[in-house]
């Protein structure tokens, strides 16, 4: 445990918190605006922990199978355990669909878990088999296809480039391609085609574990190269966007660099306190989570639905905050105040795992 970092971790497990919180205000319609995903075009800071997510999913990749890669270990056993782990987090997802109702005729196959699956495959098969510099030209090729499509073929019935909901060559595409019921009847946030740049931010997390991998360079140089090729990702994510607007819902080249620029110079920040200045106070909550992240993130999902079993509408959440407002608490605080105080349940269950070193590796 002592070569392992611990800010990866505290990022991750931030992450996930920062999923839970935005994922159950105690009212929806009480909610301050960073909570909320931008409308369309644009980025919250809601926008953000998604392909954060997905960021440390590829950093994760280059530090556990450089060393596995080194280390000898055939590579045909590595790819078993990867379909395996990423066919149970897809069926984790499915199953987060369905329940408690069941009801198979309006199952999204598609959603979080499924596309975290799907970038954690696709990233690892390549990690596996392919030498770095290989890797960072898919991603780059990603980046530029979807932008070529969304961008300059023109939409079928219509005969013109467009960026709207639902008609966009991105949705256009989901609707051959993506099984089961559309999140937004014609178009899904986290539809098959959108897929391709989100594994780009996945290759993106690669390429910060892989130069954090150069142990021939001096610890802070490690860190101002991580710092700069962070900031190189927001520049050119930030100067793409004004071609190629960001936007969450159809996961755009330029949102994929913005948000990943940000990703690696948080994490950058993460490790000068963490792993350098030694400073931990305050992180621990955070670095449970991260070590347990898809466990917290199912947690999360079941405990709401198993509440709403016993408890119909209004939702427990939404009488606490009913209570608290007529208590005199703003109405957004109030609903925040639930998202707060759910992540504190979720946290019980799993630092109770952390106490007893039970780490679920799904």
């Amino acid at each position: 445990m002592k070569d392992r970092l611990i800010a990866l971790d505290f990022f991750r497990g931030a992450t996930i918190a920062g999923m839970i919180v935005v994922n159950d205000p105690g009212s929806w319609k009480h909610v301050y605006a960073p909570l909320r995903h931008a409308e369309w075009h644009g980025v919250t800071a809601t926008d953000l922990v998604f392909p954060f997510f997905l960021f440390i999913v590829g950093v994760s990749i280059a530090l556990s199978y450089s060393k596995q890669l080194s280390a000898g270990r055939n590579k045909s056993i590595m790819v078993r355990k990867v379909i395996k782990r990423s066919l149970i987090i897809f069926l984790l997802g499915m199953f987060l669909t369905l329940f408690p109702k069941f009801e198979f005729d309006r199952l999204r196959v598609v959603g979080v878990l499924p596309r975290i699956a799907l970038v954690y495959l696709a990233c690892s098969l390549l990690f596996i088999h392919l030498k770095p510099k290989k890797i960072y030209w898919i991603g780059t090729g990603l980046l530029i296809f979807y932008w070529l499509i969304l961008m300059y073929i023109p939409l079928p019935g219509v005969g013109e480039v467009m960026l709207e909901p639902g008609q966009n060559m991105a949705a256009w595409i989901d609707q051959f391609i993506t099984p089961g019921r559309m999140y937004r009847d014609t178009w899904d946030p986290e539809g098959l085609f959108s897929t391709l740049p989100a594994i780009a931010s996945g290759i993106s997390g690669i390429a910060v574990g892989m130069l954090w991998l150069q142990k021939h360079i001096p610890l802070a140089k490690r860190i101002m190269w991580v710092f700069t090729l962070g900031f190189i990702y927001f520049v050119v994510g930030n100067v793409w966007g004004w071609f190629f607007p960001m936007n969450k819902h159809i996961w755009t080249s330029s949102y994929v660099l913005h948000t990943s620029g940000l990703a690696t110079m948080g994490l950058a920040a993460s490790i000068v306190i963490i792993d350098v200045l030694g400073i931990t106070r305050g992180t621990k909550m955070f670095v449970v989570f991260g070590l347990n992240a898809i466990a917290a993130y199912v947690l999360h999902g079941l405990l709401v639905r198993i509440a709403g079993i016993f408890i119909k509408e209004p939702s427990i959440g939404m009488r606490f905050t009913d209570v608290l407002i007529y208590s005199g608490f703003e109405p957004k605080f109030a609903s925040l105040c639930w998202a707060l105080l759910y992540l504190g349940i979720c946290f019980i269950p799993i630092y109770a795992l952390y106490r007893k070193k039970i780490f679920i590796k799904v």
